[in-house]
């Protein structure tokens, strides 16, 4: 996209044409949910998932570009953060019981949404999202016919310590008080960001300044650190996924976008999986990209967009 053909976008307002709604999963909790309606005409469908605390608002600028390619799109909250209720006992602090209720309520969104909507069906996420969708796959739970992970959370900056190590020190922190407890400082302000955290983000002002004003819009959307049970969790999840033989007997399509300068997940892990998927390609960035590769500085935004862009149309082409 050049310079020149560029339309402003209002990532600080809902897109006309663009549908906020409720999905109720099989025990009754509410999830939050986002659609565009197909195009005409359509060139098939994408379910996007975000990352920890994030929120769909903060990826509009995305799916509306998506839509306006012909795709017909969907984004959703995970149950417990943003406008879809928590887990834990306040209202900042991100808690799960276990990874295994993502999945779940991924596995019955899949399954309603895909049968509502045109194929060919891509599954995408960021993050913890990232993490949550390619477990799914793993563990054949859900079944797109390609998969796109923006800075997937499968690790954390280890410092050289082994994982096995660091769940077992995650499990002692909980062992030694309530699991619902944040596992990091946030702020001085439950709820406010902290200073510098921009840095670990984006490059773009204007984007990271969009997630602020969505947070002052709809407070309900603030969500401060994960607890020590999502810590220990999380651990025990990528042990699960990266078990001997789990990745590669997965023949799904997936396209990896990362950075090696990410703060926040391991470019490390990442490599790993993308060597152990069969069919996976990736694109990974340097210094010129932060963790929020979708929401990043245009030069570096757009040549992600564009190699999503030819990676669908070789992987998941548009069906007659």
């Amino acid at each position: 996209m050049s310079e020149a053909s560029r339309q402003p976008f209002d990532g600080r307002t809902i897109p006309a044409g663009a549908t906020e709604s409720r999905w109720i999963a099989p025990d009754g909790h509410a999830i939050r949910r986002i659609d565009w309606p197909a195009p005409q005409p359509c060139r098939g469908s994408i379910l996007f998932l975000p990352g920890r605390g994030d929120f769909y608002e903060k990826y509009l600028e995305a799916l509306a570009y998506w839509n306006s390619r012909g795709w017909r799109v969907t984004s959703a909250d995970w149950r417990g953060q943003a406008g879809s209720g928590r887990l834990g006992s306040d209202a900042v602090t991100g808690h799960v019981g276990d990874f295994v209720q993502w999945v779940d309520d991924l596995a019955a969104l899949w399954e309603d949404w895909k049968a509502s909507t045109p194929g060919p069906h891509v599954l995408a996420a960021h993050s913890m999202g990232g993490h949550i969708v390619l477990r799914a796959l793993v563990e054949r739970r859900v079944d797109p016919d390609a998969m796109v992970l923006s800075a997937p959370m499968l690790g954390f900056h280890t410092y050289g310590l082994p994982l096995p190590v660091l769940h077992v020190a995650a499990r002692l922190m909980c062992a030694l008080g309530d699991r619902r407890r944040p596992a990091w400082k946030w702020s001085e302000k439950p709820g406010q960001v902290p200073e510098g955290r921009d840095v670990l983000l984006t490059h773009d002002a204007r984007r990271y300044e969009d997630e602020m004003v969505w947070r002052e819009q709809r407070p309900e959307l603030v969500m401060g650190p994960g607890s020590w049970g999502w810590v220990e969790r999380a651990y025990a999840s990528a042990r699960l996924m990266f078990a001997a033989g789990r990745l590669e007997a997965v023949g799904t399509p997936v396209f990896i976008v990362a950075t090696s300068e990410d703060k926040l997940v391991s470019a490390d892990a990442i490599r790993l999986a993308a060597r152990r998927l069969p069919a996976c390609e990736m694109l990974m960035f340097g210094k010129e990209a932060r963790h929020e590769i979708l929401r990043e500085a245009d030069g570096v935004r757009d040549r992600a967009l564009a190699a999503i862009d030819d990676f669908l149309d070789r992987k998941a082409p548009k069906r007659n």
